[in-house]
C-alpha cells in the first residue's frame, strides 16, 4: 500500500478536509501518478453535496488530474516513469460491452457501467443487485490527493505544447464540449450556439472557433459579454427576447452547458431544421419541453456524456495544435471550500485548478 493524503467530504453538509488514506500498489497494467494539478469541476460540487443522490462518502473529488508517473507495473508499455500524464473522469470500464468494444467507454453498458475516478462505479452494486461489482470496490478517491493509480490505457499523455495546469480542465471540460461537436459534425462555416459561459462554455467557444465555426453565446450575465466578444464570438443575453428572436431557425448546432435544471425550449426555436441541441451541463431532469417546435421542424434535443478515451486524447492534441486552453486560476488545496462557494454563486468564468504541491503542508502537519 502507498500512503496518500487528500481532501474529502464526510457528509453532504460538511466541508472538505484533509484525509490520510492508502492507495493500492500498482498492478501489472497500472501506473502510479504523483498528482501535480487537479481541476475543480462543477460536478465535483454536485457530488460532494449529494445533489444526484448517489454520493459515496467519504467523497474525495477530482477528475481533471495531471501528474508525473512515479511507478509502473511490469506489463505497462504506454507510459514511462517521469512522463507527464492525465486522468479524466474514468479509470476503467467493463471492456466487453458493445460501446467499450467501439471505444466509447463513457457509454459502457456493463453491469456497473464505467468506474469513475472518484465515487466508485457509475452504477453502484446496491443499484444493480443481480450483478456483482466487477471492480471489487464501492468507492474510489479522486485527484484532490497526492497520489493516483490507474490502468495505463485510461491514462493520457499530456502534449508538450500544453502546460500541465492548463491541460487539467481539458480532461473534462474540454472533452465534454469537444465530443458532441465532433459527433454532430461541427465544421468550418457552421453557425454554432453556446448556452452558458462558465468553464464549459469558455472551452466550447474556443473549440468551435478553432473548428472554423461562427459562434454566438447566450448568457444570463451582462458582465460576461466583453469576454465573449474577446474570444471572437457574439454575445446575447438570455433574457433579451428580441435579440433571441432574431436568431430563430438560424443555428446548425447548439451546445447547452448550463449545469442545472432549466428550460431549453427558447433555444430549440433557434435551431435550423434537422439540427440538434446537445445538453452537456445538466444531467438531472429538465423543465417540460414543448414538443411541437421539434416536430414541426424535425429538430432534436440530445445529450452527451463526457467523452471517450480516444476523444480525450484527440482534444488534448487539438488544443496543443491550436494553442487552446481554459482560463484558469491556480489555488492551494486549502482554498477549496472558498472556491466551491464562488462556483456556486455562478460568477466564476475561469476554471479553478488546485496546485497539489500545497498538500505538502498537510502531510507535514
Amino acid at each position: 500500500m502507498t500512503k496518500a493524503i487528500g481532501y474529502a467530504a464526510q457528509h453532504s453538509f460538511s466541508r472538505l478536509k484533509p484525509l490520510p488514506f492508502e492507495r493500492d500498489e500498482p498492478r501489472p497494467n497500472e501506473v502510479e501518478i504523483a498528482v501535480m494539478f487537479c481541476g475543480v469541476c462543477h460536478s465535483d460540487i454536485h457530488q460532494v453535496r449529494n445533489e444526484w443522490s448517489n454520493t459515496v462518502y467519504p467523497c474525495m473529488p477530482g477528475h481533471e488530474v495531471v501528474g508525473r508517473v512515479m511507478r509502473i507495473g511490469d506489463a505497462v508499455r504506454l507510459h514511462m516513469v517521469g512522463d507527464i500524464v492525465g486522468v479524466g473522469c474514468m479509470v476503467d470500464s467493463c471492456r466487453q460491452c458493445e460501446p467499450c468494444r467501439a471505444h466509447d467507454e463513457n457509454y459502457c453498458e456493463g453491469p456497473n457501467s464505467w468506474l469513475a475516478t472518484y465515487n466508485g462505479p457509475m452504477v453502484p452494486a446496491k443499484m444493480a443487485p443481480t450483478h456483482a461489482n466487477m471492480y471489487g470496490r464501492d468507492n474510489t478517491y479522486g485527484g484532490y490527493s497526492s497520489v493516483l493509480v490507474a490502468p495505463e490505457d485510461f491514462v493520457l499523455s499530456i502534449p508538450s505544447g500544453l502546460r500541465p495546469e492548463v491541460a487539467a480542465p481539458i480532461l473534462c471540460a474540454g472533452v465534454t464540449t469537444f465530443s458532441p461537436m465532433k459527433h454532430w459534425g461541427v465544421k468550418a462555416g457552421d453557425h454554432v450556439g453556446i448556452v452558458g459561459f462558465g468553464g464549459l462554455g469558455d472551452m466550447a467557444v474556443k473549440l468551435a472557433r478553432a473548428m472554423g465555426a461562427e459562434v454566438t453565446v447566450f448568457t444570463r450575465s451582462k458582465d460576461k459579454l466583453d469576454a465573449i466578444r474577446g474570444l471572437g464570438a457574439k454575445g446575447v443575453l438570455s433574457g433579451d427576447v428580441e435579440a433571441m428572436g432574431a436568431h430563430r431557425n438560424s443555428f446548425d448546432f447548439m451546445l447547452d452547458t448550463v449545469p442545472e435544471k432549466h428550460d431549453v425550449d427558447p433555444y430549440v426555436t433557434m435551431l435550423k431544421r434537422d439540427s440538434t441541441l446537445a445538453v452537456v451541463g445538466a444531467i438531472e431532469p429538465l423543465a417540460p419541453e414543448n414538443n411541437q417546435e421539434r416536430v414541426m421542424h424535425r429538430k432534436s434535443v440530445a445529450g452527451s456524456l463526457i467523452g471517450s478515451i480516444a476523444e480525450t486524447r484527440e482534444v488534448l492534441e487539438f488544443c496543443a495544435a491550436h494553442g487552446i486552453g481554459p482560463d484558469i486560476e491556480v489555488i492551494p488545496i486549502q482554498e477549496i471550500n472558498h472556491a466551491y462557494r464562488m462556483v456556486e454563486k455562478g460568477d466564476v468564468r475561469f476554471r479553478y485548478v488546485i496546485d497539489m504541491a500545497s498538500l505538502a503542508a498537510e502531510e507535514a502537519a
